[in-house]
């Protein structure tokens, strides 16, 4: 198996479907056969709660465990932290205890690249790794930056979140400069979209001139449904609690159109090479 990717699904902005998006493209690569990690990089822990683990005060490891060992040069034990999910994605869980996380790497080694350090062996594991970061810039976002080997943003299809990627492309824009030359933009996905009004069809232009000439904005959108607001709930992907549904089909295409653009990226990769 060739090296994964790691994929930080990223918005500084709140409220954008980024942890549903996480969640279903995650689960949408393993129904296609490909192996996944998801990394809860969020305190608040949504992603682990969404996928089952309500209970995160009594989580064995977290995310935090495992980057103070990085940042102490302890050894990680192979797998230790990792949970499995009934749907075929595996996840590195996070609690409110990565809130003190910011504090701890002012003083650490290398501090931008703890999250990096860890992620690189796990690389050999999986196929991708999708990291779902906390709704701000902080040190934690830094860090999933500068572990990445690509963005994806989901954008809610409102003016206001649209406006706002330009503090968002701006830091990517410092982290791929400073710490991480290879780092890029896979592509905006618009999310929460009403396709019944003029606003969301506008919202959709707007990105494209906008933001079209220097990066991918994804065919797919993801409509508004309501058992989109429910899944999180359920301790399942939307694709089990709702298969038929709107979103589910919509985040099934948005799998199909991330897995053909890594195609085409290794096809031109492997091309270069062999000139």
């Amino acid at each position: 198996m060739e090296s994964g990717k790691i994929i930080a699904i990223c918005n500084q902005k709140g409220g954008v479907g980024k942890t549903t998006t996480a969640v279903s493209l995650g689960t949408g690569l393993a129904k296609e056969g490909k192996k996944v990690l998801l990394v809860d990089g969020d305190p608040q822990g949504d992603l682990t709660t969404c996928l089952g683990w309500r209970d995160q005060d009594n989580l064995e490891v977290t995310l935090t465990d495992i980057m103070q060992k990085v940042i102490a040069e302890e050894q990680i034990p192979e797998g230790k932290g990792v949970l499995h999910h009934k749907e075929g994605v595996d996840l590195v869980p996070a609690n409110l205890d990565l809130s003190s996380m910011d504090m701890l790497l002012v003083n650490a080694m290398n501090r931008e690249f703890v999250l990096s350090k860890y992620l690189k062996d796990m690389k050999k594991e999986y196929e991708y790794i999708l990291i779902d970061c906390m709704p701000s810039l902080g040190m934690i976002t830094v860090n999933a930056l500068a572990a990445a080997d690509s963005v994806i943003i989901p954008v809610q299809a409102h003016y206001l979140p649209a406006r706002g990627m330009t503090q968002l492309v701006q830091t990517i824009g410092k982290v791929k400069r400073n710490l991480n030359p290879k780092l890029k933009v896979d592509g905006i996905v618009m999310t929460l979209v009403d396709l019944r009004t003029n606003l969301s069809k506008d919202i959709y232009r707007f990105m494209k001139q906008q933001y079209g000439r220097m990066m991918k904005i994804y065919d797919t959108q993801i409509p508004m449904a309501i058992s989109a607001a429910e899944v999180p709930a359920k301790g399942e992907s939307i694709y089990s609690y709702d298969v038929d549904g709107t979103v589910s089909k919509a985040y099934s295409e948005l799998t199909k159109e991330v897995i053909r653009d890594g195609e085409k990226k290794r096809d031109r990769v492997r091309s270069s090479d062999a000139r």
